[in-house]
């Protein structure tokens, strides 16, 4: 790709999800510490959102008590568990016997009938206000589901359609987002539905993690653009057969769950992949080495991507049985890559496309103007902010080497465009991130780590160049 594909960028207007403006930060900015030399770390992280609520959903749904093991507690993981609570399902912290100084399990024990009449709260989590739904329709009276305001304009329609086409009673106002009610009967017909899940793989999944305890299962027909995030659906299909559910997905664009009891789980959650790849991220930007012990050697999440795309940009990247372990040399090519689907890594590999001294395209991704804000403004906003020849495109971003500088990078509430200031800000001095504290979303002291990563003790430097401003 020549430098003439990539045309000077016009910086938008920077998004919101309810006003088209930027929000206001509660609190200082946190300033993006810059490395000050090769990293040589170990982070350990905690396990996988996507994992950990598609099992606590099951598990809630399931004819015995369960257990999870090392779960996420984030608020993404605790609103799931709080809603479940709500309905009725025990979700209670345990310690593992012998090791009680460590994160407790979580032990869930299922109710005989899902309660209704209650209000749950979403917050800005996509699994919760998809997933919740397909449950409450089990339950024995109304269900009020809201979340944050950003919450309020994430799609929703498709999910609540195929929910009244397999027999639920669902009051949203005619609006298609929440808030809205589901008005549970304490069963479901179930059958067979067709949507277009072209904007979230979760309708999919939603439908699906339920399904099993629908009278007639539900078979699930896509109509329409790709299916974004595949990896999740194939994700949700494991959970369910982990849990003794069968599940056809033979068929292109097709999923069937016949009718059955859901077994009770005991399983060990995956390390959080796609919170991974910043740590990652910053072994190829600062130079030196960053482990991270427990990669699974064969996986469903999407994050397991940044092995291919960290590779691709120029560090060496080694998968054995102690985790996955990344070497950058502080210099990092640019890539032209479709991420349709794994979506959740385009912040990361943005703030790297920036750093990068060739072209970047990142591609397939247009489904994620309907993420936690339209991430695809969002970043285009961000880092012409910060002096990057970005452009956005119909489906991504085109992103071309530029000579970066410090400024105030906004988040918008979104937790992933917080990890991608952290990045940049590891080479350009002077970035200050808006609500670092949005990364509790998914990751629990992401700052903590983050300084503790940078602590580490130093390295010979392989070929990094410091305090270039690029």
């Amino acid at each position: 790709m020549s430098p003439a594909d990539h045309p000077s960028p016009a910086v938008p207007s920077a998004p919101d999800a309810t006003s088209g403006t930027a929000p206001q930060a509660t609190d200082d900015p946190w300033p993006a510490p810059v490395a000050d030399g090769p990293l040589d770390a170990t982070v350990v992280l905690p396990g996988s959102k996507s994992l950990t609520n598609r099992y606590l959903v099951l598990a809630a749904l399931a004819n015995d008590r369960s257990r999870l093991r090392a779960p996420l507690r984030s608020r993404d993981t605790l609103l799931m568990a709080e809603a479940l609570r709500s309905l009725g399902v025990r979700v209670d912290d345990v310690h593992a016997e012998g090791d009680p100084g460590a994160a407790p399990d979580w032990v869930i024990t299922p109710p005989e009938r899902l309660r209704g009449g209650v209000r749950v709260d979403c917050g800005l989590a996509g699994t919760v206000m998809r997933f919740l739904p397909a449950v409450a329709a089990l339950a024995d009276g109304p269900v009020v589901l809201d979340g944050d305001p950003q919450a309020r304009v994430r799609p929703m329609g498709p999910v609540i359609d195929a929910l009244r086409a397999l027999g639920a009673d669902i009051d949203d106002g005619g609006t298609g987002h929440l808030p809205l009610t589901v008005n549970g009967t304490g069963r479901m017909p179930g059958g067979a539905v067709t949507i277009d899940a072209s904007a979230s793989s979760q309708f999919v999944s939603a439908l699906l993690l339920a399904g099993a305890r629908y009278d007639g299962g539900v078979t699930i027909h896509h109509q329409g653009g790709p299916v974004p995030s595949e990896p999740h659906i194939l994700m949700t299909v494991e959970t369910l057969r982990d849990a003794g559910a069968v599940v056809d997905d033979s068929e292109p664009d097709s999923w069937r769950v016949e009718p059955s009891e859901i077994n009770a789980l005991d399983v060990s959650v995956e390390p959080d992949l796609s919170n991974a790849g910043p740590f990652l991220a910053a072994a190829l930007v600062a130079g030196g080495t960053v482990r991270v012990p427990g990669w699974p050697q064969h996986t469903t999440q999407a994050g397991d991507r940044m092995r291919e795309i960290l590779d691709a940009m120029g560090a060496e990247v080694r998968l054995d049985r102690a985790g996955l372990t990344v070497v950058g040399s502080g210099e990092l090519v640019g890539l032209d890559i479709d991420l349709h689907d794994a979506a959740e890594l385009t912040p990361t590999v943005a703030a790297l496309a920036a750093l990068a001294t060739t072209p970047s395209w990142i591609r397939g991704v247009a489904h994620i103007r309907g993420h936690e804000t339209d991430r695809l403004a969002a970043l285009g906003a961000e880092l012409g902010r910060l002096g990057s020849a970005v452009t956005e495109t119909e489906d991504g971003l085109r992103i071309a080497p530029s000579r970066l500088r410090g400024a105030t990078f906004r988040t918008y509430h979104d937790h992933r465009m917080a990890t991608a200031g952290a990045i940049i800000g590891l080479r350009v001095p002077g970035v200050r991130v808006e609500d670092v504290a949005t990364t509790g979303k998914t990751l629990p002291d992401f700052v903590g780590l983050w300084d503790s990563m940078l602590a580490g003790p130093p390295v010979p430097a392989v070929s990094a160049h410091w305090g270039s401003g690029r």
